[in-house]
């Protein structure tokens, strides 16, 4: 259309017709509000069914195409050889030779001024440390760089003088991928296995799976970049390898030989992730003993998404190899859940406070600081791979549907990993301070008092950090998994509003749940009772064993254990705070001098302050008098004052001791006794005698 025309199809237009008009013909015309756009799912559905009809034909492309491959890679020789001709050709390998030559002699050139340092390090034994250890392999990987290094500078510098300038890339190449490479993951994992020297070993495996596993990652590295180093050297001679499948083929034998190594090592990596400790949770043992097969899975998950990033199109993301640099990260993630433990077991403080409650804390402590370490290491690995990868906030709004699902769980890994990583400092945090108080734990069966009513009183802290710990750990995981649903598109709003209405449903429906729970909440305020101390609650006794969010349990002093809710307490009696005196009876006959055993329990109180209990006495052992006068004696009373639960032992070497006592003094206890006044005994029968003590046996028997 000419101006003209254009300025009278305007004129004839009204201002909406003409403001329609342009935006079709910009491409822009405006969507119906009735209509949706596409649906995300639509799309991503669509896209996997391409991308699985892309990998048939490549697999097909691939098998048909291994003639091609040889073919091509023949005629790129054939292009260089031709190029060159014999002469050149000779002249380039001269080239490679002498800088290759000059490269070598200079590394050994610097092993031998640093002779005396390699000597040292390759006698040296490590002491058990972890700085000793690290120090010895540490000086042998700085040796081995250095002369890398030499190597490299050398052969770069007499490369440029001795080869063609238009040849440079190619032995440039030649040299990163046949002989830097390799060498540098070499001197790497012999700083990892360390094949030859099981006392310096970082990870903990044996020999045969260290020295196996270093052979065939290297191997594997080796045949890498040779593979890599072909592909370039082809496309350099300007021979194309569109179906040729020369990237699908080095590509699945790498994966395949890394699955068959991690197979045959099975057992290697598995103890690698299960690490040297011997108390290892349960948990972790099943998935040291899983972590081989989910390596496998892995490897070939990993070979699947590249090859579909072939089909899809991003083939270029893959020309760096950063696809094998990300796996290998993850495969390594056991030496490095290794060498945090090794921290751990070397960083973390001895332990603080007495008790089961204290230790348990302790290892408890312990995990936590390998568990901040793992799920660092997982933030940091996560990190690493979406710089690799370019994964950014922008690619939320991708149009690529890959990569907006990578960009979101991306995302939702990290923020698992900071909700994790919150949940294990807040229990570090809860663990340490319990770890630092005193507090019994169920039952020592080798106690002598076992049995006894006793009961030694825990701090208040160990009796209420427990429940605190617990509602934190809660809050901090429906947090984390609200925050993680919402970044993946999924509307929280009524999950929240379902949770208040099931609030609500609770409240009322478990009116007696919630009378426990306020009941417990109002207990702990009062500080009634703690965990270890001695309590009466109804026609109910026992030490406090556990006290949970409802209820708590009473060991009874011949076993038993007794739930009872916290509703149901009307009126606790505690018998394990601050002190407990202990008043003993004793009955002696009429004719004791009181006088005498107010001495002697005089004496045995300054005893027993020498004794290995006496800072578990409060006031030591004294005499009360005579208390009261019976048919029988004198009842003569002393008594002690001593800290909850000490009494029993204290008062079982005060029996031993009164009674030795008494026997030196010729005191004896008093023994009931019945009299039978006879005045005519001599004239009785010797069958009416009988009758007659018959009697009064029963007489006594029936009286006491």
């Amino acid at each position: 259309m000419t101006s003209e025309d254009v300025r009278a199809l305007a004129n004839r237009m009204s201002e909406t017709e003409f403001r329609q008009f342009v935006l079709e013909r910009l491409g822009v015309a405006q969507a119906s509000p009735t209509t949706p756009p596409p649906a995300e799912t639509d799309d991503l559905a669509s896209e996997g069914q391409r991308l699985i009809a892309g990998l048939g034909d490549r697999l097909l492309t691939a098998v048909v195409g291994l003639p091609v491959m040889w073919d091509r890679t023949s005629l790129a020789v054939s292009t260089f050889v031709g190029k060159l001709g014999w002469n050149g050709l000779g002249r380039f390998l001269l080239g490679v030779a002498g800088a290759f030559g000059a490269g070598i002699a200079a590394e050994l050139l610097v092993d031998r001024l640093a002779s005396r340092l390699r000597r040292h390090a390759s006698r040296s034994t490590s002491t058990g440390t972890l700085g000793e250890t690290l120090s010895i392999l540490g000086a042998r990987l700085a040796l081995d760089m250095f002369g890398l290094i030499a190597f490299l500078v050398v052969t770069r510098a007499v490369g440029r003088a001795l080869i063609a300038e238009d040849l440079r890339p190619i032995a440039a190449q030649f040299l990163f991928y046949g002989v830097i490479t390799p060498r540098f993951t070499a001197a790497f994992l012999r700083f990892l296995f360390a094949p030859t020297r099981p006392a310096l070993r970082l990870v903990s495996i044996d020999d045969r799976n260290a020295k196996f596993l270093y052979r065939n990652l290297v191997g594997i590295i080796v045949f890498l970049g040779a593979a890599i180093f072909l592909i370039n050297f082809i496309i350099a001679n300007g021979i194309s390898i569109e179906g040729t499948a020369l990237g699908f083929w080095p590509n699945l034998l790498v994966f395949a030989w890394l699955g068959w190594t991690i197979f045959h090592a099975r057992s290697g990596v598995a103890m690698m992730s299960r690490g040297w400790e011997a108390n290892v949770t349960p948990m972790e043992d099943r998935v040291a003993r899983a972590y081989p097969w989910f390596d496998l899975a892995l490897i070939a998950a990993s070979w699947l998404i590249f090859e579909l990033m072939i089909v899809g199109g991003n083939s270029a993301m893959l020309e760096s190899g950063k696809q094998y640099l990300t796996l290998g990260i993850l495969l390594l993630a056991p030496t490095m859940d290794t060498m945090i433990r090794g921290l751990v077991r070397h960083l973390i403080p001895p332990m603080q406070g007495q008790g089961a409650v204290a230790e348990k804390a302790y290892l408890s402590t312990r995990r936590s600081y390998i568990r901040i370490g793992r799920v660092m290491v997982f933030g940091l690995i996560v990190l690493v791979i979406a710089v690799m990868w370019d994964l950014s906030i922008s690619s939320f709004t991708s149009n690529q549907v890959g990569l907006r699902l990578a960009a979101r769980l991306f995302t939702f890994l990290m923020i698992l990993a900071a909700g994790y990583l919150v949940w294990e400092i807040s229990t570090l945090l809860f663990n340490r301070r319990i770890a630092g108080e005193t507090a019994p734990q169920g039952i020592d069966l080798q106690n002598e008092d076992v049995g006894e009513i006793t009961g030694t009183a825990g701090s208040r802290m160990t009796t209420v950090l427990p429940l605190l710990r617990m509602g934190t750990q809660a809050a901090i995981i429906v947090l984390t998994i609200l925050v993680a649903l919402s970044n993946l598109g999924i509307d929280i709003t009524p999950l929240v509003a379902g949770a208040g209405i099931v609030g609500l449903a609770v409240g009322f429906g478990a009116q007696t749940l919630v009378k426990d729970i306020v009941s417990g909440v109002f207990f702990l305020i009062d500080d009634a009772f703690r965990v270890g101390e001695y309590i009466v609650v109804g026609s109910t006794a026992g030490t406090v064993e556990k006290i949970s969010v409802r209820s708590l349990q009473l060991r009874h002093p011949q076993g038993a254990v007794h739930t009872i809710p916290y509703g149901e307490i009307g009126q606790v009696t505690n018998n394990s705070r601050d002190w407990v005196v202990v008043k003993m009876k004793f009955t002696v006959p009429f004719d004791t001098d009181v006088n005498k055993i107010r001495k002697i329990f005089k004496q045995i109180g300054n005893e027993i302050m020498d004794a290995p209990y006496a800072d578990d006495i409060i006031q030591t052992f004294k005499s009360q008098g005579v208390s009261s006068v019976d048919d029988v004696g004198l009842l003569v009373r002393g008594k002690f004052m001593s800290k909850p639960g000490k009494q029993w032992s204290i008062r079982k070497d005060i029996y031993s001791r009164v009674q030795t006592a008494f026997a030196a003094a010729g005191i004896e206890f008093a023994r009931r006794e019945v009299r039978v006044s006879m005045p005519r005994y001599q004239d009785l029968t010797d069958s009416e005698r009988q009758a007659i003590a018959t009697s009064a046996a029963q007489a006594a028997l029936a009286k006491g």
